[in-house]
């Protein structure tokens, strides 16, 4: 059998929008092409194949119009019937249509690929789509079967359904067999997909231009990733130079003798995860800062893993060699643990020692990113509609609905119509990094702009469209999508519905998070956790380091649709309200052997735990008392939840588990208490330990028995 191809696919292979591929083969071809999402194949794909080597070859100077004559299109259809003829195929070719207009697209939430008035219209190969759920008069017809003989087959499997109402795919699977026939279950794309299936295409290569690079500085706070944007500012600005730096629009442009770097001034890698987590490719390249006298930090550990995750290239800055302490081949040889190798070492990896004090390094850095620049030959298409993605936005009161966009193709234009997520308009106005009012902004360029209808989300895309309508409807989809898919949400990321997904190979790879008490067990559980990848799953530690368990994390866990792992460390609060808020799973130990075990039953479908931890509430130490024969008394406040007498107690220092067991003593005041609420202060002593500190905090948990399904 021929190979299949989908349309949209087809027409990114040959440098066109996927809704002119679909008129060419609708117009120029007899097909009766639905969507972009439809699937050509067999002896079509041969002749559309032959038609565009054609092309490629020079033998046509442009490809066919829909206003050509009827002489043409005979000849067309006669050049296919041979083709037919030659492959045995000439009864299927004359059973085709030779024009069909393309229907208007539905405007529901989910787009199928194929029109639910399609009735027996099959694919090549004889099966037919139906989608998850379908009405029983649809099915009929999309089988070719009588409606009544349809309903009499489903009385058979003790289905009672009349011609409007709904059945699953499985149940239409087993009434297909009983007529002989076969069924596939219908792929479909949401509102925020067709968007950019619909507005975007890939650009041809002889359109593409050099654009400049887009730059993100990352790295752990105080290692002078604002120092180093300051030092760049006061070296490469001129008073007036519209090529300058400034901070006005959350995006900064650099003129470097002629060449432009644009930087993109996010609060740090969780805003640069959040954009990639909406599928938003960003940045180029980014620059981790790292200070010479400090070294690596978790939050530089954080950066690393942020920018890996996102496939994109790091130039380290080793920052504040001015200072007297500061030993850059220490942090060269700290990156080393964290597979980043100077080039100087025989790595990949570009390393500029840099002052952000007295400047020095800072041109030789520009110079470094533009070469990396240069070697990932960035290009793009300046002569189209713009496509960009939303940096960031806020309201105005003055102005309403305010986004600072980053031109990705095309060029932005003052007056275009746009669409961006729900939020829809025209351009009012347009400011550059300055400040100042322009006309256009051009590929990697970033672009402040007025006119939305609503507050835009950073990261989501942006594209120009030809009128309002068009961009007010795709709006609309959007917005009933966001709607319907926040009633629903649920991440992947539980270990045990994993299973369900791995069996229906939904779920090819597990992504785990490793966060440890020491380095030593971080190698240990990384290297355990991999071997247990077999021939369906490939399990993958994407990021592990030392510390407790942060926001950062659950966000990263977020974008790689990953669960977290720890081993005695805990999560701080705002990582445990996050990962509750996003389904993301927090699975912590204090036992090795014990999360292997559970990863390996994960993957084999054997997970099944009958408890489940429930943290109770925390409690703050704020001060230390000695008593004769019960040891170390710690004064408390409540901070969170509630302490029950009854509950387990975690001890953590730095969020860090020092002690994990029972209480000993509550008191209230001078009184026996069972329970310590929030806001309230009291006494606690734990079970034979005494180390305890003041900033200490005690975690109050319980196990308790999971419900089952």
């Amino acid at each position: 059998m021929a190979d299949k191809i989908r349309v949209y696919e087809l027409a990114k292979e040959n440098n066109m929008a996927a809704k002119e591929m679909v008129k060419l083969l609708n117009d120029e071809f007899g097909l009766n092409i639905k969507s972009h999402m439809s699937m050509v194949g067999g002896s079509d794909l041969d002749i559309i194949n032959e038609y565009f080597d054609e092309l490629k070859g020079g033998k046509e100077d442009k490809k066919p119009n829909k206003n050509k004559s009827n002489k043409k299109e005979n000849k067309n259809h006669k050049k296919n019937m041979a083709k037919a003829i030659e492959e045995e195929d000439f009864e299927e070719f004359e059973q085709k249509p030779k024009k069909k207009k393309r229907k208007k697209k539905s405007k529901n939430k989910k787009t199928s690929k194929v029109s639910k008035k399609q009735a027996d219209e099959k694919k090549d190969d004889g099966i037919i789509e139906i989608p998850e759920t379908v009405n029983v008069k649809t099915f009929a017809d999309r089988i070719g079967e009588n409606p009544n003989s349809v309903i009499g087959k489903l009385i058979g499997l003790g289905v009672m359904a009349g011609l409007n109402d709904q059945i699953d795919f499985e149940q239409a699977q087993l009434v297909a067999l009983d007529f002989g026939k076969e069924i596939s279950l219908e792929q479909e794309y949401d509102a925020i997909e067709e968007q950019q299936v619909e507005l975007d295409y890939e650009d041809k290569e002889e359109d593409l231009v050099k654009r400049p690079p887009v730059v993100s500085v990352m790295g752990h706070v105080d290692h002078g990733k604002t120092s180093i944007l300051d030092s760049i500012r006061s070296t490469r600005v001129t008073s007036g130079e519209a090529g300058g730096i400034t901070q006005h629009i959350g995006a900064s442009v650099v003129d470097l003798d002629g060449r432009k770097i644009s930087f993109l001034d996010t609060p740090g890698h969780e805003a640069f995860t959040e954009m990639r987590m909406r599928g938003a490719q960003s940045t180029d390249i980014a620059i981790l800062v790292v200070a010479a006298d400090d070294g690596v930090m978790p939050q530089t550990v954080e950066a690393i893993n942020h920018a890996k995750a996102a496939d994109i290239p790091i130039v380290v800055a080793i920052n504040k060699i001015d200072k007297e302490v500061a030993d850059p081949n220490r942090v060269k040889q700290e990156l080393m643990e964290h597979g980043l190798v100077s080039e100087e070492w025989g790595g990949d990896t570009i390393m500029v020692p840099v002052s952000a004090h007295t400047g020095e390094g800072i041109e030789e850095l520009l110079e470094m990113v533009l070469l990396v620049a240069e070697m990932r030959e960035l290009k793009a298409n300046p002569n189209r509609n713009a496509v960009g993605i939303i940096v960031e936005a806020q309201l105005d009161k003055a102005r309403g609905a305010v986004a600072t966009v980053l031109v990705q193709k095309g060029t932005l234009h003052a007056g275009d119509y746009v669409v961006t997520g729900s939020s829809s308009g025209r351009i009012r106005a347009m400011f550059n990094s300055l400040g100042e009012a322009i006309e256009e902004a051009t590929p990697s360029m970033p672009a402040q702009i007025l006119g939305l209808s609503d507050v835009a989300e950073a990261g989501d895309m942006i594209y120009a469209v030809e009128d309002e309508k068009l961009a007010r409807e795709f709006a609309q989809r959007a917005a009933e999508f966001k709607r319907e898919e926040h009633l629903k949400a649920k991440a992947n990321t539980n270990l045990e519905d994993m299973y369900s997904d791995i069996a229906e190979g939904e779920l090819k790879e597990l992504n785990i998070i490793v966060k440890t008490d020491v380095k030593g067990t971080v190698d240990a559980v990384s290297q355990s956790l991999v071997k247990l990848s077999n021939e369906e799953v490939l399990v993958s530690v994407i990021a592990g380091a030392v510390g407790g368990i942060t926001e950062s994390d659950v966000l990263l866990a977020q974008a790689s649709n990953a669960v977290i792992i720890g081993f005695n460390v805990r999560p701080t609060q705002g990582a445990l309200e996050r990962a509750k808020d996003n389904n993301i799973e927090i699975r912590t130990y204090s036992v090795i052997y014990e999360a292997i075990e559970d990863v390996e039953k994960a993957i084999k479908g054997m997970l099944d735990p009958e408890f489940k931890e429930v943290v109770l509430g925390r409690a703050e130490v704020r001060d230390t008392f000695k008593v004769p024969g019960a040891g170390t008394v710690a004064g408390v406040m409540v901070t969170n939840g509630s302490v029950p007498r009854r509950a387990k107690i975690r001890l953590l220092r730095d969020n860090i588990v020092i002690f994990d067991g029972d209480i000993a003593s509550m008191k209230r005041f001078k009184d026996d208490a069972k329970e310590l609420a929030q806001g309230y202060e009291g006494g606690i002593g734990l079970n034979r330990f005494n180390d305890i500190k003041v900033g200490d905090v005690m975690e109050a948990y319980e196990m308790v028995e999971k419900e089952r399904d």
